[in-house]
């Protein structure tokens, strides 16, 4: 389980493909502190670590990991949303996060306000997603709250703090992120389901 709050931004040194897996091969400040078989979370995908090398660990994305999340498009020096799961009793500073990708959505507009920015993201509505408004969504991985929500799309707002310690700083209008949903909402949504 995370929270959505980002510890470090990773820097992907190598990428091996293997019979359909993915290793991919990540540089971190935070690698010292991690050991084999602990989950991190990579832009929002919860994946184990598989070796420790140094200043760098290895994780291991499955074909359908990289189906369902933008992994599949990282290259070799790109930066990612690092953050190792939560310990029990600890802060809960964003929200309930599972590390579990639902889908992927398209970044449509970045407006850049006056002591902040704000990011648009469309997604397919056919997989019965929802967001609401005041309500929590991870983008990348990062916790953040719906400021505006439509059908198959959602904006939220990034303050400075957030822009410069997590890959938004880097996202561009085309980009593809990863999202998860929130986890409450889900199953409120699945229960409305099961009763009609």
């Amino acid at each position: 389980m995370f929270t959505g709050i980002i510890e470090d931004l990773g820097i992907i040194e190598k990428l091996d493909k293997d019979s359909g897996n993915l290793h991919i091969k990540v540089r971190s400040a935070i690698t010292e502190e991690l050991k084999i078989d602990q989950s991190v979370a990579h832009n929002g995908v919860c994946l184990t670590v598989v070796n420790i090398e140094e200043q760098t660990y290895t994780v291991t994305a499955i074909q359908e990991t990289l189906d369902k999340t933008n992994l599949n498009l990282v290259n070799e020096n790109d930066v990612i949303n690092i953050e190792r799961a939560m310990k029990l009793g600890d802060r809960l500073d964003g929200h309930i996060v599972q590390g579990h990708v639902d889908q992927t959505a398209k970044c449509i507009n970045i407006i850049n306000k006056p002591g902040s920015w704000t990011f648009t993201f469309e997604y397919d509505k056919s997989l019965n997603n929802i967001t609401i408004e005041k309500g929590s969504i991870t983008v990348n991985g990062v916790s953040l709250t719906v400021v505006d929500s439509k059908s198959n799309c959602f904006s939220v707002a990034i303050i400075p703090y957030t822009y410069s310690h997590t890959t938004f700083k880097n996202l561009s209008v085309g980009d593809l992120v990863n999202l998860e949903f929130d986890v409450i909402g889900k199953y409120v949504k699945r229960l409305n389901e099961l009763r009609h």
